[in-house]
């Protein structure tokens, strides 16, 4: 069960950037759940903001770091 969801949101000049951090009372990963929170959270921006840019773009969605599970600790050499 999930026991934590929070998602931030930080303007920046080339866009909004958006990142989610889940934590779970159990043994699995929640990557997915953190990128489902991710990919709603910038399709709602997009909804509320298409009038003023129809042309915007949806960047990459990725895992930045990992802790726990059968891999243990993992983090992107780069953001």
């Amino acid at each position: 069960m999930l026991s934590r969801v929070q998602v931030e949101f930080a303007v920046r000049d080339d866009g909004v950037r958006i990142q989610a951090e889940c934590k779970l009372d159990g043994k699995t990963g929640v990557e997915m759940e953190a990128l489902t929170a991710v990919s709603v959270a910038a399709l709602t921006l997009f909804d509320m903001c298409k009038a003023v840019d129809p042309g915007m773009e949806i960047g990459a969605i990725r895992v930045l770091s990992k802790d726990g599970g059968k891999t243990g600790r993992w983090e992107r050499s780069s953001d």
